[in-house]
């Protein structure tokens, strides 16, 4: 039976993980190995447990050894590994233990900080223990099973995920605590930062460079030549981000980005995405109208579509301090919102153009880079 959310005013149909995927695959391998039995379907138990049907693309026995594959559903939800196979291969275990490892695809952990060691295959607890249990119910107390988990398109499809910046390398994860993909959630991707930030502050880092995206992390490392591990993208979360670091109670926050996300951030809008708000040219005008720029001019910047534009006519008519006035803006908007709880970190900010490059920063440059490199 499909499950669905609304989003939006919109309904959306449910998926499932790729835990639940391989836990599928893996009791369906283990049913023809040691039962001898085919299954199209199989019903897997949720960690809430509720079941779940999940289809079996192909099945097959190959020596002494059993192969399934799971094509992975992500429902209506934008994920890169909708579509793809997850596979499990079965063998016996003469120990009578379950053995779960990683094949083709699946990452291998690098990183101190996750919640598997360095040196193990990307299957995180929660899959782990789905697959554990649910084959230990096929084989029985007394038989053992190696379960290898795979992907073969998971070295491409991991390109497009966190992975690399998690230290999970060669191939995707195997992901769900709850087994279900909820469409258009943010809950997943706020998830995954929050983990980066853990890992972080378990490898021993008491400061962190909060980038909103791409460009923010090229021009802190290419152009300003700070340490690229301290560097996470926060995304449009600058509000979750921020609080995540003060749980987490890292010492000190650098904030480095585009003119035209960080300007939002000074007013006080700390989900920055256009869909929840877009007065980049409203407040620009007014930090510019503060600083008695004439009212001509004022309405040439509220005729710009971007903050680039009005960057051009910023130059021409010698008022880019509005910039430094809006880096203190940022930086006490941001220390405001942690305000008066156990722990208040120390907030920097940096702003850059695309076309202009460095405009300002609420600590000198020379004491940015001895600090931050």
């Amino acid at each position: 039976m499909e499950e669905f959310v609304f989003y939006n005013g919109k309904k959306l149909r449910k998926g499932y993980t790729t835990g639940s995927c391989a836990t599928a695959a893996a009791i369906a391998a283990a049913a023809l190995l040691f039962e001898g039995e085919t299954h199209e379907t199989v019903q897997i138990q949720l960690p809430n447990k509720e079941k779940l049907l999940i289809p079996i693309d192909s099945i097959e026995r190959i020596n002494d050894s059993c192969k399934a594959f799971v094509i992975k559903d992500g429902g209506d939800d934008v994920d890169a590994t909708d579509g793809m196979l997850i596979g499990a291969e079965v063998t016996q275990n003469t120990e009578k233990q379950i053995v779960i490892d990683g094949g083709i695809g699946i990452g291998r952990v690098t990183e101190v900080g996750l919640q598997i060691p360095v040196g193990q295959a990307a299957i995180n607890p929660v899959p782990r223990k789905m697959i554990e249990e649910s084959v230990r119910k096929v084989i029985g107390p007394n038989r053992g099973a190696k379960i290898t988990i795979s992907a073969p398109e998971g070295t491409t499809i991991a390109k497009q995920t966190m992975n690399r910046r998690l230290g999970v390398l060669g191939g995707i994860s195997i992901l769900g605590t709850t087994g279900i993909v909820t469409p258009m959630s943010e809950e997943g991707w706020k998830r995954s930062i929050s983990l980066e930030l853990e890992m972080k502050k378990s490898q021993g880092h008491s400061a962190v460079i909060l980038c909103p995206g791409n460009y923010g992390e090229d021009f802190a490392q290419n152009t300003l030549e700070l340490d690229g591990e301290k560097i996470v993208s926060m995304s449009n979360f600058v509000g979750y981000v921020l609080k995540e670091v003060q749980r987490l109670e890292f010492e000190k926050v650098l904030m480095v980005g585009h003119l035209g996300k960080l300007i939002k951030v000074s007013a006080g809008i700390f989900s920055t995405h256009s869909k929840d708000a877009d007065a980049r040219t409203e407040i620009l005008i007014a930090n510019l109208a503060l600083l008695r720029m004439p009212v001509d001019q004022l309405k040439e910047i509220q005729k710009c579509l971007t903050t680039e534009a009005a960057g051009e006519i910023i130059a021409r008519t010698g008022y880019e301090e509005v910039y430094q006035v809006i880096a203190e803006k940022v930086k006490r908007r941001s220390e405001d919102l942690l305000k008066y709880r156990k722990h208040e970190p120390s907030i920097e900010a940096v702003l850059f153009s695309s076309q202009r490059g460095y405009l300002a920063s609420t600590i000198p440059l020379d004491v940015l880079k001895e600090e931050w490199r």
